[in-house]
């Protein structure tokens, strides 16, 4: 696929901030342009945006509902009441109760952790979970990145004597569950300045204010802060305002002292004796922490994150290794199969979204033929499989359309829903799945943008060659950590050549490395481009085409640049 390149154009008052702040930071234009586009324009901004300050992190108890959960776990603790950290078997779940039980234990040890099977009791809070408390002799249930809809499963465990504590992100309904205390940024009730966060975040401001409240020292809960990189980076939220401090500070740790646990995931995905990033975590850490909820249980990798043994941790990452390695095989036959449907629709140029389903595919893995399939074909997309009499769906969007508004229309006809604006979950009836289909398709093509569903890609600067140096790669990296609302910047040049020694490498032959010189300068460029050797003819053919890219270093060749090359733009009609 070939995007429509949007040239992020400064205008003449951002290139005055941009000047200035360079002299003042003595960082290149192109580089101040980016910040003065993220609204930091003073030196002091530009500061605190370079160096995160934990001190600068919102005072907890600005959360609604924080002094009622704080009261209630001291109560608990000071009665000597049985407590169960409950979560999703997602990354975000699963480093959310890692994290909350890791602190909680270090002073209290009437404590154990749940995480419901995604096969026997779905998503959330569960009735088998609740008897289970029950039989526990739990009194107190902290639950973590799900909840905010668990109405029913709530009331029930309250008629049994249970309290529960929801610590979610997820968009909550109007009414709430009747919980002693919800803690969730995105109540409409609740004015804590910073609404982004991820459910390991909340998770991590319930420990924060614990914390204070009985004078236990903040610096007990940097070791947890890896568990919140982990959690901001693969839940994809913005990372910026106090998920950057959490990410930036997260991501230290990882590097300098990860935890017994996480050091076993670094380990096995081969990422030992090299500086981490947030892309690691998205494409390396995050999947294997999500494999086993997606294959097994997700309890497994809690195990792994809690884990004090090496030996047992290393285990237990192979063990968790070996469930990613099935999910891929899974993931790619779903997905060719998804993507046979979806060609085989009338007209689909013409659709505005995507629904297809199948009653043989794995429930653990729909969500990320969602994604994929929505990356494929730039579109709003609902994949679903059936669950005995129901149908379980996730739906992943594009930049700019909302889709659990689009899901959120349908509520009549569904079981249960939940999710925010880019990725949802839903249950249904399987009988009402066409229904469904229909529906949603008619609420997209009424309320979608045509523009939106066009791939585009947006370019922060044309530069040449010659602007491209070691101190620029420097500075760059100083914009990390990078993610949703702090992107990575995209820079593209025109007019390249290939120097000759471009060649076709992977596997199976599907990338380009290559070597590139342009119009301005005799500097050679290092460049990949994973997937795109399709254009290997055209590029070797020696006429001049335009290429977007980020700025990487180079992991085999520390200090030494590379392009990872997002698109190409041919001058003389496409490659083929």
């Amino acid at each position: 696929m070939h995007f429509q390149w949007i040239i992020d154009e400064p205008s003449e008052q951002q290139k005055r901030q941009a000047k200035e702040l360079s002299e003042k930071l003595n960082i290149s234009v192109a580089l101040t342009l980016q910040l003065v586009k993220r609204g930091i324009t003073t030196e002091s901004a530009a500061k605190r945006f370079f160096r995160p300050q934990l001190n600068d992190l919102i005072n907890p108890f600005l959360m609604r509902d924080m002094d009622l959960a704080v009261d209630r776990l001291n109560d608990a603790i000071g009665r000597k009441e049985r407590i169960l950290v409950y979560g999703d078997y997602d990354v975000d779940g699963c480093t959310a109760v890692a994290l909350v039980y890791k602190f909680i234990q270090q002073f209290y040890s009437n404590i154990e952790y749940y995480i419901p099977d995604r096969y026997d009791e779905g998503y959330g809070a569960s009735t088998k979970g609740i008897d289970y408390a029950k039989a526990q002799g739990i009194s107190l249930v902290i639950i973590l990145d799900c909840g905010i809809k668990a109405h029913e499963e709530i009331a029930y465990a309250k008629s049994l004597g249970i309290d529960f504590i929801v610590c979610d992100h997820h968009t909550p309904d109007e009414q709430l569950p009747p919980a002693v205390a919800i803690l969730n940024p995105k109540r409409s009730d609740d004015t804590y300045p910073f609404k982004h966060l991820c459910g390991c975040g909340v998770g991590f401001k319930f420990m924060q204010a614990f914390a204070k409240n009985n004078g236990i020292p903040f610096s007990k809960l940097i070791p947890l802060l890896d568990l919140c990189a982990i959690s901001i980076a693969a839940d994809l939220v913005e990372v910026t305002d106090e998920n950057r401090i959490l990410a930036y500070h997260g991501l230290k740790q990882i590097n300098q002292q990860p935890s017994v646990g996480v050091k076993a995931i670094i380990d096995i995905c081969g990422l030992n004796g090299r500086e981490i990033s947030m892309s690691d975590i998205i494409f390396k850490i995050g999947p294997r922490i999500n494999a086993s909820g997606r294959m097994e249980n997700g309890k497994k990798s809690v195990d792994l994150l809690v884990s004090h043994d090496p030996e047992e941790a290393m285990k237990t990452a192979k063990n968790i290794d070996e469930y990613n390695e099935q999910r891929k095989d899974i993931d790619k036959q779903m997905t060719d199969e998804a993507n046979s449907i979806v060609e085989k629709l009338d007209k689909q140029e013409h659709r505005q979204c995507i629904v297809v389903y199948d009653e043989n595919w794995k429930k653990g893995v729909i969500g990320i033929v969602a994604a994929r399939l929505t990356d494929m074909y730039f579109r709003p997309t609902v994949v679903l499989t059936r669950d005995g009499q129901f149908a379980t769906g996730s739906a992943r969007s594009i930049a700019g359309f909302d889709v659990y508004a689009a899901i959120k229309s349908c509520r009549d006809i569904l079981i249960n829903f939940g999710g925010h604006t880019y990725a949802c979950g839903l249950t249904i009836k399987w009988s009402d799945v066409e229904q469904f289909k229909q529906r949603f398709e008619a609420y997209v093509a009424q309320h979608i943008d045509p523009t939106q569903i066009v791939p585009t890609k947006k370019v922060d600067a044309l530069i040449d060659f010659s602007d491209i140096n070691k101190r620029l790669l420097h500075d760059l990296k100083r914009f990390a950590p990078f993610g949703p609302g702090n992107p990575k910047p995209v820079f593209a040049t025109n007019n390249v050549y290939d120097f000759g020694t471009s060649k076709v490498v992977g596997r199976e032959q599907e990338h380009i490395k290559l070597e590139l010189v342009d119009s301005k300068s005799p500097t050679v460029m290092n460049g990949i481009a994973f997937g795109q050797s399709a254009a290997a003819r055209y590029i070797k053919s020696r006429q001049s085409f335009n290429i977007s890219y980020t700025i990487e270093e180079n992991i085999y060749k520390r200090g030494n640049i590379q392009l990872q090359i997002e698109d190409m733009h041919f001058n003389k009609g496409e490659a083929q």
